[in-house]
C-alpha cells in the first residue's frame, strides 16, 4: 500500500499536478511518522488505518468550517478527502454491515449493552478497514438497545 502511495506520489510529479501531489506528501509523511511512531514497517491494515484517521481529519474540519461558511476551505477539503479516498478499499453497504452485525452478535450471543465492547471489536476484525467503526458502533448500539 505504501508503495502505491511513492509510486502516486511520482506520477503527481510528472502530471504537475500541485493539488495532487500536496495532498499524496502529506500522506506520505502521516505514514512514515505512523511507521516511525511504531518503530517497525507498517502493514497494509496499519497504512489503512493512518489513511482512514486523515480523512477522518477532514471530515471534522470540513465540518467545522460549514458552521463558519468557509465554503472555499470545505470544497478544497472535499478534494482532498476524494484524492485520499481512492486509497479506501469499497465500504460496506449498510445491508451487508447489518447482516455481519446480527451474526456476530449471535456468535457471541450478546443480550445487552454490557457486551457492545466484545460484539464492536468481532465485528472490527471481520470488516477490517472497509467500515466505518462509528456507523458500526452505532448499529450495534441500536441492535443492543
Amino acid at each position: 500500500m505504501f508503495d502505491k502511495v511513492k509510486s502516486d506520489l511520482i506520477t503527481a510529479m510528472k502530471e504537475k499536478d500541485k493539488f495532487r501531489l500536496d495532498v499524496i506528501r502529506m500522506l506520505k509523511s502521516a505514514i512514515q511518522n505512523e511507521t516511525i511512531a511504531q518503530k517497525k514497517d507498517l502493514s497494509d491494515d496499519e497504512v489503512l488505518g493512518v489513511i482512514k484517521r486523515e480523512v477522518k481529519k477532514r471530515n471534522s474540519s470540513i465540518e467545522e468550517y460549514t458552521k463558519y461558511n468557509k465554503m472555499e476551505m470545505v470544497e478544497s477539503l472535499k478534494k482532498e478527502v476524494a484524492i485520499l479516498s481512492e486509497y479506501l478499499p469499497e465500504e460496506l453497504s449498510d445491508e451487508a454491515l447489518e447482516k455481519i452485525i446480527d451474526e456476530v452478535i449471535a456468535e457471541v450471543n450478546a443480550t445487552s449493552m454490557k457486551e457492545m465492547g466484545m460484539v464492536i471489536k468481532a465485528v472490527g476484525a471481520k470488516v477490517g478497514a472497509s467500515a466505518d467503526m462509528s456507523k458500526v458502533s452505532k448499529m450495534v448500539k441500536e441492535k443492543l438497545s
